[in-house]
Protein backbone atom coordinates (compact mmCIF):
# COMPACT_ATOMS: atom_id res chain seq x y z
CA UNK A 1 0.00 0.00 0.00
CA UNK A 2 1.12 3.54 -0.69
CA UNK A 3 1.59 6.21 1.91
CA UNK A 4 -1.47 8.05 3.11
CA UNK A 5 -1.88 11.56 1.74
CA UNK A 6 -4.13 13.93 3.67
CA UNK A 7 -7.43 14.61 1.94
CA UNK A 8 -7.19 17.56 -0.46
CA UNK A 9 -3.41 17.42 -0.68
CA UNK A 10 -1.78 16.28 -3.90
CA UNK A 11 1.82 15.81 -4.81
CA UNK A 12 3.09 18.20 -7.49
CA UNK A 13 3.53 15.39 -10.01
CA UNK A 14 -0.02 14.20 -9.44
CA UNK A 15 -1.35 17.70 -10.09
CA UNK A 16 -0.17 17.51 -13.68
CA UNK A 17 0.22 13.80 -14.43
CA UNK A 18 -3.36 12.50 -14.30
CA UNK A 19 -4.41 13.27 -17.86
CA UNK A 20 -4.47 15.54 -20.85
CA UNK A 21 -6.81 17.98 -19.13
CA UNK A 22 -4.08 18.83 -16.61
CA UNK A 23 -2.14 21.62 -18.30
CA UNK A 24 1.14 23.22 -17.23
CA UNK A 25 2.01 26.76 -18.32
CA UNK A 26 5.42 28.39 -18.12
CA UNK A 27 5.45 32.19 -18.28
CA UNK A 28 8.65 33.56 -19.80
CA UNK A 29 10.30 36.81 -20.74
CA UNK A 30 13.75 37.62 -22.10
CA UNK A 31 15.48 37.19 -18.73
CA UNK A 32 18.02 34.57 -17.75
CA UNK A 33 15.66 33.56 -14.92
CA UNK A 34 13.01 32.57 -17.47
CA UNK A 35 15.50 30.42 -19.36
CA UNK A 36 16.51 28.79 -16.10
CA UNK A 37 12.84 28.12 -15.27
CA UNK A 38 12.33 26.52 -18.71
CA UNK A 39 15.30 24.23 -18.20
CA UNK A 40 14.10 23.40 -14.67
CA UNK A 41 10.67 22.39 -15.99
CA UNK A 42 12.24 20.22 -18.69
CA UNK A 43 14.56 18.56 -16.17
CA UNK A 44 12.06 18.10 -13.34
CA UNK A 45 8.55 17.89 -14.79
CA UNK A 46 9.14 16.04 -18.07
CA UNK A 47 7.30 12.93 -16.90
CA UNK A 48 4.40 15.06 -15.69
CA UNK A 49 3.94 16.92 -18.99
CA UNK A 50 3.98 13.92 -21.32
CA UNK A 51 0.16 13.74 -21.58
CA UNK A 52 -0.40 17.31 -22.73
CA UNK A 53 1.75 20.00 -24.29
CA UNK A 54 3.61 22.48 -22.13
CA UNK A 55 2.08 25.91 -22.70
CA UNK A 56 4.78 28.58 -22.99
CA UNK A 57 3.37 32.07 -22.47
CA UNK A 58 4.85 35.51 -23.01
CA UNK A 59 3.12 38.83 -22.40
CA UNK A 60 3.71 41.79 -24.66
CA UNK A 61 3.59 45.07 -22.75
CA UNK A 62 1.05 47.37 -24.38
CA UNK A 63 2.16 50.68 -25.79
CA UNK A 64 0.32 53.57 -24.20
CA UNK A 65 0.74 55.75 -27.29
CA UNK A 66 2.47 58.51 -25.37
CA UNK A 67 5.65 59.50 -27.14
CA UNK A 68 7.97 61.99 -25.53
CA UNK A 69 10.56 63.90 -27.50
CA UNK A 70 13.10 66.01 -25.68
CA UNK A 71 14.93 68.98 -27.12
CA UNK A 72 16.78 71.94 -25.75
CA UNK A 73 15.02 75.29 -25.57
CA UNK A 74 17.09 76.62 -28.45
CA UNK A 75 16.30 73.70 -30.74
CA UNK A 76 14.04 74.14 -33.72
CA UNK A 77 10.38 73.39 -33.23
CA UNK A 78 9.44 69.87 -34.06
CA UNK A 79 6.19 69.14 -35.79
CA UNK A 80 5.05 65.55 -35.53
CA UNK A 81 1.69 64.86 -37.13
CA UNK A 82 -0.53 62.32 -35.37
CA UNK A 83 -0.21 59.84 -38.21
CA UNK A 84 3.57 59.74 -37.76
CA UNK A 85 3.18 59.16 -34.03
CA UNK A 86 0.71 56.38 -34.67
CA UNK A 87 3.03 54.84 -37.25
CA UNK A 88 5.80 54.86 -34.67
CA UNK A 89 3.56 53.18 -32.08
CA UNK A 90 2.40 50.59 -34.62
CA UNK A 91 5.99 49.90 -35.67
CA UNK A 92 7.05 49.54 -32.05
CA UNK A 93 4.19 47.13 -31.31
CA UNK A 94 4.99 45.07 -34.41
CA UNK A 95 8.66 44.83 -33.39
CA UNK A 96 7.64 43.75 -29.90
CA UNK A 97 5.31 41.11 -31.36
CA UNK A 98 8.10 39.76 -33.60
CA UNK A 99 10.50 39.64 -30.64
CA UNK A 100 7.95 37.74 -28.52
CA UNK A 101 7.27 35.24 -31.31
CA UNK A 102 11.00 34.68 -31.87
CA UNK A 103 11.60 34.11 -28.16
CA UNK A 104 8.66 31.72 -27.94
CA UNK A 105 9.87 29.83 -31.02
CA UNK A 106 13.32 29.44 -29.44
CA UNK A 107 11.73 28.07 -26.25
CA UNK A 108 9.61 25.67 -28.32
CA UNK A 109 12.75 24.42 -30.12
CA UNK A 110 14.47 23.81 -26.78
CA UNK A 111 11.45 21.77 -25.66
CA UNK A 112 11.43 19.78 -28.92
CA UNK A 113 15.14 18.99 -28.53
CA UNK A 114 14.26 17.46 -25.15
CA UNK A 115 11.30 15.48 -26.52
CA UNK A 116 8.64 17.74 -25.00
CA UNK A 117 5.66 18.95 -27.02
CA UNK A 118 5.07 22.68 -26.44
CA UNK A 119 2.51 25.22 -27.56
CA UNK A 120 3.22 28.94 -27.50
CA UNK A 121 0.84 31.73 -26.57
CA UNK A 122 1.38 35.47 -26.46
CA UNK A 123 -0.99 38.24 -25.53
CA UNK A 124 -0.74 41.99 -25.13
CA UNK A 125 -1.19 43.28 -21.60
CA UNK A 126 0.43 43.96 -18.27
CA UNK A 127 2.48 40.76 -17.69
CA UNK A 128 1.04 40.10 -14.22
CA UNK A 129 -2.55 40.34 -15.34
CA UNK A 130 -1.99 38.73 -18.75
CA UNK A 131 -0.44 35.64 -17.13
CA UNK A 132 -3.32 35.23 -14.66
CA UNK A 133 -5.88 35.79 -17.44
CA UNK A 134 -4.16 33.15 -19.60
CA UNK A 135 -4.24 30.67 -16.71
CA UNK A 136 -7.99 31.05 -16.50
CA UNK A 137 -8.56 31.15 -20.28
CA UNK A 138 -6.54 27.97 -20.99
CA UNK A 139 -7.62 25.92 -17.96
CA UNK A 140 -4.07 25.73 -16.57
CA UNK A 141 -3.58 23.43 -13.56
CA UNK A 142 0.01 24.49 -12.69
CA UNK A 143 1.72 27.80 -13.47
CA UNK A 144 5.51 27.97 -13.45
CA UNK A 145 7.34 31.30 -13.29
CA UNK A 146 10.97 32.20 -12.74
CA UNK A 147 11.98 34.51 -9.92
CA UNK A 148 13.89 37.58 -11.04
CA UNK A 149 15.66 37.97 -7.72
CA UNK A 150 14.88 41.67 -7.37
CA UNK A 151 15.59 43.23 -4.01
CA UNK A 152 13.05 43.94 -1.29
CA UNK A 153 12.92 47.67 -2.07
CA UNK A 154 12.37 47.16 -5.81
CA UNK A 155 9.77 44.50 -5.05
CA UNK A 156 7.95 46.88 -2.68
CA UNK A 157 7.96 49.75 -5.19
CA UNK A 158 7.47 47.93 -8.48
CA UNK A 159 5.85 44.72 -7.35
CA UNK A 160 6.85 41.29 -8.53
CA UNK A 161 5.23 39.29 -11.30
CA UNK A 162 5.80 36.06 -9.40
CA UNK A 163 4.33 37.51 -6.17
CA UNK A 164 1.28 38.76 -8.06
CA UNK A 165 0.76 35.38 -9.73
CA UNK A 166 1.04 33.53 -6.42
CA UNK A 167 -1.70 35.78 -5.02
CA UNK A 168 -4.02 35.97 -8.05
CA UNK A 169 -3.61 32.94 -10.35
CA UNK A 170 -6.48 30.46 -10.17
CA UNK A 171 -4.14 27.45 -9.89
CA UNK A 172 -1.04 26.37 -7.95
CA UNK A 173 2.03 28.48 -8.80
CA UNK A 174 5.57 27.14 -8.78
CA UNK A 175 8.22 29.86 -8.54
CA UNK A 176 11.59 28.59 -9.76
CA UNK A 177 14.41 30.32 -7.94
CA UNK A 178 17.95 29.99 -9.18
CA UNK A 179 20.10 28.47 -6.43
CA UNK A 180 23.32 30.14 -5.33
CA UNK A 181 25.37 27.32 -6.88
CA UNK A 182 23.61 27.76 -10.23
CA UNK A 183 23.96 31.54 -10.05
CA UNK A 184 27.72 31.22 -9.69
CA UNK A 185 28.08 28.71 -12.54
Amino acid sequence: MGEAIPRGVERMGEVVAKGAEKKVMLAIDESECSHYALMWVLDNLKDSINNSPLIIFMAQTPSNGNITFSASLGAARMYCPMSSSQEFVNSSQENQRKFALALLEKAKQICASRGVNAETVTEVGDPKEAICDAVKKHGIKLLVVGERGIGKIQRAILGSVSDYCVQHAKCPVLVVKKSQADALA
